[in-house]
């Protein structure tokens, strides 16, 4: 009998661990392709759930959860980098993973590209409710959640309500708030939260937006606290929003990655000098694709690399002081 109680305790004991480190989430990742800007929110009933964001400015966002695993971010975020597509990451991650375990994971990954690309992947072992819904410029996703109509809530808010990136993903999130909302936490929706907004040109590691909330006690709801500190940064901060005609805006090309060839457009707010060069993975400069005055507006440029190597290229577009970078992934047949 005692070993039987013994035996008990311990199941008991190890189902209360796997919970904890399933890292049960409800997360948003997103794009805005009239700015440029990408963006990461979420929560979680454990503390540090901002882990599972990584933002790329001027490309896109990647969010890694259940049962997070470090390696399996930092693969795709390599994968990011190199120019894969959203359903492609998620394919590599999924036949690739970590600890040979994907049914155990959930990810949810948005770029900048072809007019927005979104993919998402909720394993069949995740903890219920688990699910995920996208849309073209947006994916949203949740694990050990009261129900489906967290992440609904998080997608309807943000789909209707006007503003900045920055004020749709806040808006998700205050959608997603209820007791419960992860069911680990009975009096409020969650114990952390996080705000994060990347532009073109921002380094990883200094957003242009970059609120945490790691932790919370008692009945006090993080994402409470985020708005409030939302709210004093919209009135203190001093950098001006970006409209949907920015400075100097790098679209990103099309296709990406590429065979032979591929389109550049980038949008200029008024007459300017301009230089677009790419640079090859070794650092050198390779082609210079415009240079001199060009008009207010949006210019199309067509690059040819069928003599060149495969490879990451770096596309570089100087106007006006404002330098934009983009990634290209040149894959010749």
């Amino acid at each position: 009998m005692r070993q039987l109680l013994a035996l008990t305790l311990v199941t008991y004991a190890l189902s209360l661990v796997s919970v904890r480190d399933a890292a049960a989430t409800f997360s948003i990742c997103a794009v805005d392709l009239e700015t440029g800007e990408v963006g990461s929110a979420g929560a979680s009933c454990i503390s540090g759930s901002i882990i599972l964001s990584d933002v790329h400015p001027g490309v896109g966002v990647v969010h890694t959860q259940s049962y997070y695993n470090s390696q399996n971010q930092q693969y795709a975020r390599t994968l990011m980098n190199q120019g894969y597509a959203p359903a492609a990451i998620i394919d590599s991650l999924v036949a690739h993973d970590a600890q040979g375990n994907p049914g155990i994971r959930q990810y949810g990954v948005v770029d900048l590209v072809d007019g927005g690309r979104s993919a998402a992947f909720t394993g069949s072992s995740c903890i219920d409710w688990k699910g995920h819904l996208t849309g073209m410029t947006y994916s949203t996703q949740g694990n050990i959640l009261l129900g489906p109509e967290v992440i609904g809530d998080m997608e309807a808010a943000f789909v209707s309500t006007d503003g900045t990136l920055a004020d749709r993903l806040m808006a998700a999130l205050q959608a997603a708030k209820r007791p419960m909302a992860d069911t680990r936490c009975t009096n409020k929706s969650a114990i952390s939260a996080f705000l994060r907004v990347g532009r073109p040109g921002d380094p990883t590691n200094d957003l242009y937006l970059d609120l945490n909330v790691n932790n919370t006690s008692g009945s006090t709801d993080p994402i409470d606290v985020l708005q409030g500190l939302y709210d004093d940064w919209k009135a203190t901060s001093d950098v001006p929003e970006v409209t949907a005609d920015p400075s100097v805006f790098l679209r990103a090309p099309s296709p990406n990655p590429f065979s032979g060839s591929t389109e550049i457009h980038f949008d200029l707010p008024q007459t300017a000098d301009v230089t677009l060069e790419v640079i090859d993975p070794q650092g050198r400069r390779c082609a210079v694709l415009a240079s001199g005055t060009r008009n207010a507006g949006t210019h199309t440029v067509t690059w040819s690399a069928d003599v060149l190597p495969s490879g990451v290229y770096l596309l570089r577009l100087a106007s006006s002081g404002v330098v934009r970078e983009r990634k290209l992934v040149h894959l010749p047949r």
